[in-house]
């Protein structure tokens, strides 16, 4: 499988599909999980740690990712069934607000996580050879199915290297 095209999705998921390596992204994907949550688990006394005023505690910034993945996964697997209808965007400073992933434990936001993940994988194995170049409408752009996998995958490699810049010592 090639990387997807710079045609296949719009310009704002440059950054994130660019920072996944080469090599067959459901290994990648399922693999990374592991990196992110060994390190969040070894810092998880920083969980309240905000680096500047406004911005997401440690603890949000995991909620935010699982929150992303489902909302990626749903429009990457819409597209692969043939759904044609344009995805809305989503405001994901409202969804964070809204969830409260405060008062819950790191560990049963890492729990989730990997749930997450678990199912993200699932779906992908399950994809036939011609369902990854399909394409669809989200949140005003059009994306192959290929370009959703590689946005999760790239979308958590962003907030890991953002949690070891600037939520740690």
């Amino acid at each position: 499988m090639i990387r997807p095209a710079i045609c296949d999705y719009p310009e704002h998921y440059r950054g994130y599909v660019g920072l996944v390596p080469e090599g067959d992204i459901i290994a990648i994907i399922n693999a990374q999980i592991e990196e992110t949550v060994a390190y969040i688990k070894e810092n998880e006394d920083r969980r309240d740690f905000r680096y500047a005023e406004g911005k997401w505690s440690l603890i949000e910034v995991i909620g935010h990712m699982i929150d992303t993945e489902r909302i990626q996964a749903y429009r990457l697997m819409r597209i692969a069934r043939g759904d044609k209808t344009p995805l809305a965007g989503y405001d994901d400073e409202g969804y964070v607000e809204n969830a409260r992933f405060s008062t819950r434990t790191i560990d049963d936001l890492l729990e989730e996580l990997v749930a997450v993940r678990k199912s993200t994988v699932s779906l992908l194995r399950g994809l036939s050879e011609d369902t990854w170049e399909k394409r669809g409408f989200a949140n005003n752009g059009e994306f192959t199915v290929l370009a959703f996998a590689y946005i999760i995958a790239g979308h958590e490699l962003h907030h890991l290297k953002l949690i070891k810049e600037r939520y740690m010592d």
